[in-house]
């Protein structure tokens, strides 16, 4: 299906609600990098390497949203996958709010992310 430049066909409320999930948990995760970086050795490189991860995949998940990638749904997939890698490394510190503020922020956007993954553009 062929579209003219300027016709581009509104976001259903599923794929808007992703996108918010996505830069949500983006943000959050960019602020626990930091949070970790201030407490210094305690951040263990594993908590890290998932925020790393799980930050850049939400953020070009949405971005390939937003334009109507035809690879979309795959990046829904995969950023799911981050999401729920670096929800389980949050997990693993319960005490720290910063760390169960973000877990939450990645399980809600696996979730958003996994109903894309499933739906047919």
């Amino acid at each position: 299906m062929k579209q003219q430049a300027g016709t581009m066909t509104a976001m259903s409320k599923e794929m808007q609600d992703c996108v918010d999930a996505c830069m949500t948990c983006h943000s959050v995760c960019e602020e626990t990098m930091s949070s970790c970086m201030q407490a210094g050795g305690q951040a263990q490189m594993q908590i890290m390497r998932a925020l790393m991860d799980c930050a850049e995949m939400t953020r070009m998940c949405a971005d390939m949203m937003m334009r109507r990638s035809p690879l979309s749904a795959e990046m829904c997939a995969m950023c799911a996958r981050a999401c729920d890698m670096c929800a389980e490394a949050c997990m693993s510190m319960p005490d720290d709010q910063q760390m169960m503020r973000c877990a939450e922020a990645c399980r809600r956007c696996s979730e958003t992310c996994r109903t894309m993954a499933g739906a047919t553009a």
